[in-house]
């Protein structure tokens, strides 16, 4: 599955590149504009796994001066949809349909988010990518998964 899919195959092509991984990662932030405003960066990416990163900076503060919730939170939601579209096959698409987070320790660093799947999880229906945020020091900050519901493309019509 991975030599055929075409973000794999595209994070390939930008790591050739100097600066690759950074390439890659802006220009798969674009898909969701709202990505691109933590500045992550894509460390990790093969089928069913995704790890991204981004730095504790004041655009992502909270008043109290820790990484903001919905921060954390789109990277999460960045990391299941890069691992999504790296994993699902060619012949299924995948929509969220909800997010279940706890927040479980205050985010005083730069952030690394992680998100796992299964073999499993491409089948029709609502599956669950497990999803989990750590700070610099490895303490989990945020766990939780985001539902997603798996379905069969519709059939192209034959000319």
């Amino acid at each position: 599955m991975s030599e055929h899919n075409y973000l794999l195959k595209l994070r390939a092509q930008c790591l050739k590149l100097p600066f690759g991984a950074r390439i890659f990662s802006m220009m798969f932030a674009r898909k969701a504009p709202y990505f691109a405003s933590i500045k992550p960066l894509i460390t990790e990416l093969k089928p069913n796994f995704c790890q991204l990163t981004f730095n504790k900076r004041k655009a992502v503060e909270n008043h109290i001066g820790t990484v903001h919730a919905i921060a954390v939170c789109n990277g999460m939601e960045m990391a299941m949809g890069a691992l999504a579209e790296a994993s699902i096959p060619k012949h299924l698409r995948w929509l969220p349909k909800g997010m279940q987070v706890n927040y479980l320790a205050k985010t005083d660093s730069d952030v690394r988010v992680e998100a796992k799947a299964t073999e499993d999880t491409w089948q029709v229906g609502d599956q669950p990518i497990e999803v989990t945020a750590y700070r610099a020091d490895g303490t989990v900050v945020a766990a939780g998964h985001i539902t997603i519901y798996v379905s069969e493309k519709p059939q192209k019509p034959k000319s």
